[in-house]
């Protein structure tokens, strides 16, 4: 039994004067793209075509985190998702993602969570299913490429380790998401391990509406090779 976390909670201070959570990709909330492809219900698009289009969900609930004034205009977005979906709210606001880990991991049901930024419409679900297993002797797993940061946004979590590891982070002031790596029993996977079952595709962030005109292009041209 897995959680999948959508982490909504941010700012979007790169994307001008509108919620890229919210934000259309092709037509479909940016939002609703990351939850159809945790559903099996998006267009089949790499990385992980299959998995994302016409297959099993790799998870048994939605949790979202945001901000009490998004929460309408993301149910609107999310309506008709065919998974179950629960909501993590901040209380307090701008604490970051490691206050939405936090959020998301308490208001989940499932032993383990799934943790994805809204932002991120390539995710591979099969990669997903395989960070679930690899922390499954653990407290997480988290993905590190080659020569960058872990990739804490998409990650899978044992909620209630990760829970209280990032409670005791933000009592000490601390906001940074590898305060939660460094509190839990972490299996890394490592760059070799990424590349011979998915691409780095999987961890692109929207940030910007230049990136969005980017990954409009990379859906259309999958879309029409099929």
């Amino acid at each position: 039994m897995t959680t999948g976390a959508i982490l909504a909670g941010g700012r979007s201070t790169r994307f001008g004067d509108a919620d890229k959570a919210v934000a259309e990709l092709a037509g479909v909330p940016m939002i609703r793209r990351v939850a159809d492809r945790l559903a099996g219900d998006d267009d089949p698009v790499p990385p992980g075509a299959d998995r994302a289009s016409g297959d099993d969900p790799v998870v048994d609930e939605l949790v979202v985190n945001c901000r009490p004034d998004q929460r309408e205009a993301i149910a609107e977005a999310l309506a008709g998702v065919p998974l179950p979906v629960r909501w993590a709210l901040d209380d307090e606001p701008d604490l970051g993602p490691l206050a939405g880990i936090r959020n998301a991991c308490r208001a989940a049901t499932d032993r383990y969570a799934v943790v994805v930024a809204c932002d991120m419409p390539f995710v591979d679900p099969s990669f997903l299913d395989h960070l679930r297993e690899a922390a499954a002797d653990a407290e997480a797993a988290v993905p590190r490429l080659e020569d960058r940061w872990y990739q804490t946004t998409q990650a899978a979590y044992a909620t209630e380790p990760a829970a209280t590891a990032c409670d005791r982070a933000l009592d000490r002031g601390e906001r940074k998401v590898l305060a939660l790596v460094d509190r839990v029993d972490e299996v890394v996977v490592g760059d070799e391990e990424i590349r011979s079952l998915t691409t780095e595709r999987t961890f692109t962030n929207v940030n910007t509406r230049e990136e969005r005109d980017d990954a409009e292009r990379a859906i259309a041209a999958a879309v029409d090779a099929e």
